[in-house]
């Protein structure tokens, strides 16, 4: 039964992650369909990023209020409202609105599976289901490419986003009859109280060591990632690096290759080092900065083995987020975990909205408005740099606080002079 809910909630992530990047794959049907350019069609993706980044504390407190079914439910149906009004309208501003719905939704989906795991599942497995969960998920963007873009093509605007909708009901379905938030005989505890006392629990949650360390680990590991996959990737690669459309092309769909390969690994670590996770998120998080810093200072455009490397670093920023969601998972009581989990992803979401745009502001001031050179894209990629920075001041912070509690409940981290000096008595 665990792996049938567990199974059930992946289809529902999937279907939300195809919604989420429908309209991406058909920028240019949609800027036909709407009359206008592929650039403004592109703020609809950070306007449901924003969404999504926005919701998630919001989804988070509903979800420990109602449990990971009704959310899977409403967020699924949420959707498809969206997806309805995208396939009716050929209005600019409806369009947007039903990207603003669309964002709200998808927000219920992640983080409502996150929290069935630890009901059903043993705790050594949690951090690789994690891993998994993420990484299956990416299936969604398969599913748009190998889907919604050759349907577009063949039945047109309406019926496309017409049937993305009713995948959407469907999964909405099956979660409504297979989806259980706890095994039989076991007791559901949900955040209980006055709406009034929301607020108050809600503080709780966001001053919590282990909610911040989770929020600052997923931003630092997981904003170079969205600024690289959702938006600027393919424009450094070809203008900034030289690269065909086809080099780029292969490069960028390394990414999910390689975060298939490392999300499971980094999840088995987890397990097996709990007391030494942000060591492993940390080692992930300079693997980006040091190849990105390799990249930008290399004179000329960078060769391909280390353009490899970038794209392997970059690989591991997303299972690299899935470990901050074990701070949440194991440090708050279960009737905060979707409050904590949602603060913990809104980091990389409201970290890669805010670079993209600026990243799009800086370009467009030097450019003054015309085509990009090669080294203004990589000033513009250079601008990761002090967000890294600001994310691992957060880190190192919230991770003594952290640390600090920990010794106060008696559950000390050796440092690793102590662990080498066990090891060497060890053998």
């Amino acid at each position: 039964m665990a792996w049938v809910v567990w199974g059930v909630g992946i289809a529902a992530y999937i279907s939300a992650v195809m919604q989420r990047t429908s309209l991406g794959v058909v920028g240019t049907q949609a800027a036909a369909h709407f009359g206008t350019t592929v650039g403004i069609v592109s703020t609809f993706v950070v306007v449901q990023i924003a969404t999504y980044a926005l919701m998630q504390i919001p989804a988070g407190v509903l979800l420990d209020r109602f449990g990971s079914r009704t959310m899977l439910v409403a967020g699924s149906l949420v959707m498809s409202v969206g997806q309805v009004a995208v396939a009716l309208t050929d209005e600019l501003g409806i369009a947007i609105a039903a990207r603003i719905l669309l964002g709200a939704g998808d927000a219920c989906i992640f983080t409502a599976i996150l929290r069935l795991l630890p009901f059903w599942f043993k705790p050594s497995r949690v951090p690789i289901l994690s891993q998994m969960t993420g990484m299956l998920g990416q299936l969604g963007q398969v599913s748009a490419v190998a889907v919604l873009l050759p349907l577009i093509d063949v039945a047109g605007w309406r019926p496309t986003f017409l049937f993305a909708a009713a995948v959407s009901v469907i999964m909405a379905l099956c979660c409504l009859l297979a989806v259980r938030d706890v095994p039989p005989g076991a007791e559901h505890v949900l955040m209980s109280g006055r709406a009034a006392e929301i607020p108050s629990q809600v503080r709780q949650v966001l001053r919590h060591p282990a909610t911040q360390l989770g929020f600052w680990l997923h931003l630092s590991s997981g904003f170079p990632v969205n600024v690289f996959v959702l938006m600027w990737g393919i424009p450094y690669l070809t203008i900034g690096e030289g690269r065909s459309t086809a080099e780029a092309g292969v490069l960028f769909s390394l990414t999910a290759i390689f975060s298939a390969i490392i999300g499971p690994i980094l999840g088995w670590l987890t397990a097996r080092h709990p007391l030494r996770r942000s060591n492993l998120a940390l080692t992930v998080i300079f693997a980006m900065i040091i190849s990105w810093a390799a990249v930008l200072l290399w004179p000329g455009p960078a060769p391909l083995w280390l353009l490899v490397l970038l794209v392997v670093s970059i690989s591991a920023g997303g299972p690299g987020t899935g470990i901050a969601f074990d701070y949440a998972r194991t440090q708050l009581p279960a009737n905060r975990l979707g409050a904590g989990n949602g603060m913990v992803i809104t980091g990389s979401f409201a970290g890669g909205t805010v670079m993209i745009l600026a990243m799009g502001l800086f370009l467009d001031t030097v450019s003054d408005g015309g085509a990009y050179t090669a080294e203004q894209l990589g000033w513009a990629m250079a601008l990761q740099f002090p967000l890294f920075m600001l994310g691992l001041v957060g880190v190192f912070v919230s991770r003594r606080r952290l640390r600090r509690q920990m010794e106060a409940e008696g559950v000390v981290v050796p440092t690793w002079r102590e662990v080498a000096d066990r090891y060497r008595h060890r053998h």
